[in-house]
């Protein structure tokens, strides 16, 4: 039985993970600056040592680290040497890094439709009727045989929705003219958020992540620095990578070891104002996506942030230091208390404001798929380098296409016109020269009588 160590519990004794259990997925929690980034990276290192393919979102660069090899100080040997860990030697592990933007790694493309009307509603923070429209759109560009790869492709097939309306409503469902100038200007905000880069074809395929390298899992990080800049962006794209893996790979069954393990940071941005009709997906494919061998773990602060019917899919936890400042916080503590199977030895609603740095509370399934019991865990410290490596850029801010020359209503403006609300700005700024040109003149006949 195959077993990855987390570090040591209290009364000495290692605590494990066991890697048939891997994929009942999981979730690594705490406040800012308590350890959560290490523990992911040391978890992902024994999935690389496991033959495991990784997957995850590096938000700030911590994670670059570990495609370098460690670099020791005498605090890290004697924590390994404390925890059991003999030999205890620096290593890095084969790593590729991916960039929605292509800027500080290999390109990541999604057609339009692959996305789908459900995720791009999403991105574009519609409301449902609202959303109803691209359903509309999407079924018409099917039927139609349009091309739907780009945000050029969707304005164009809206445009063609906007100057065929009857026709369109006639024949998929109706389509507001309004609506549609709602949703060309959701396309100009995808554009000025990076979407022109992400959005197109070639299509990412998901079994590229799939790699070995001499025995070790490849670490694919995601650069999300400037992604980060774009949470609903962020937010859409994990949503379509879970969706894209569920239609993609094959039913495994319980393998002996997870096929790919997903780590997803600030994966509170994944169900923040998430309407319930994507929740209830986002659930389903959780709870289902195990069996093709699949594990997802959640990063962020509370578990409070991951809705019920989500959580309680997530049976391996870390938990690290929670703070209790306000009502709200010691509420945050309790529910975090209360997921775990309690330990008989210690309080754990209690111990959670105590945790050391690089401490947590950690259950993981057991062979019988039951939660063990709470237990407090030193973990063990990462060979890798710890946080970014020397150099890593920080990443530029994308920058904002043109605007694209439409009127709101969704036809194409006329040649060397200007969509309604730059008309009126440059109305404005005409008004305003005029404006002080009459003062000036005023004054001037003041200051000569």
């Amino acid at each position: 039985m195959k077993k990855l160590h987390i570090g040591m519990n209290r009364d000495m004794s290692s605590s494990f993970l066991d890697l048939r259990m891997a994929n009942r997925h999981g979730l690594i929690a705490g406040a800012t600056g308590t350890g959560k980034t290490v523990t992911l990276q040391s978890i992902a290192e024994q999935f690389s040592e496991a033959g495991v393919p990784v997957f995850a979102t590096d938000i700030k660069g911590d994670l670059s680290g570990i495609g370098h090899t460690g670099k020791f100080n005498d605090a890290l040997r004697n924590r390994a040497r404390d925890l059991g860990i003999e030999p205890y030697e620096p290593k890095a592990y084969p790593t590729r890094t991916w960039d929605l933007f292509g800027e500080h790694g290999e390109q990541i493309k999604a057609s339009v439709k692959d996305i789908g009307p459900l995720i791009m509603a999403r991105l574009m923070g519609l409301t449902p009727t609202q959303a109803s429209v691209l359903n509309v759109i999407y079924l018409m560009c099917e039927k139609r045989n349009m091309p739907l790869n780009s945000l050029d492709d969707f304005r164009d097939a809206l445009s063609y929705a906007y100057e065929n309306a009857a026709q369109v409503s006639t024949d998929f469902g109706y389509v507001s003219p309004s609506t549609i100038g709602i949703v060309q200007r959701g396309i100009a905000t995808l554009e000025n958020q990076g979407g022109v880069q992400f959005f197109g074809v070639p299509e990412f395929d998901v079994r590229d992540l799939m790699q070995t390298s001499d025995g070790l899992g490849v670490v694919n990080l995601l650069a999300a620095e400037t992604l980060m800049s774009s949470p609903q962006v962020y937010a859409g794209f994990i949503m379509w990578l879970m969706q894209k893996l569920f239609a993609t790979l094959p039913e495994v069954g319980d393998p002996e070891k997870p096929k790919i393990v997903f780590f997803f940071d600030e994966a509170h941005l994944l169900f923040q104002d998430a309407p319930r009709q994507l929740l209830v997906t986002i659930e389903r494919v959780v709870r289902l996506i195990r069996s093709k061998g699949v594990g997802i773990y959640f990063v962020t602060q509370s578990p409070t942030d991951i809705p019920d019917a989500v959580l309680s899919q997530l049976g391996n936890r870390y938990q690290h230091a929670l703070r209790a400042f306000t009502a709200k916080d010691q509420r945050a503590v309790k529910a975090a208390a209360d997921t775990f199977r309690p330990n008989p030895e210690f309080d754990t609603k209690d111990e959670i404001t105590t945790l050391g740095k690089g401490e947590a509370l950690v259950s993981t399934l057991n062979s019988n798929a039951t939660p063990s019991m709470v237990e407090v865990v030193k973990i063990r410290p990462p060979r890798s380098h710890i946080g970014p490596v020397e150099g890593h850029p920080p990443a530029p801010t994308p920058k904002p296409t043109q605007p694209t020359q439409r009127h709101h209503g969704g036809s194409p403006a006329p040649s060397g016109s200007l969509p309604g609300d730059y008309q009126f700005l440059k109305t404005a700024e005409v008004l305003g020269v005029l404006l002080i040109g009459v003062l000036i003149g005023v004054g001037l006949t003041l200051i000569m009588t």
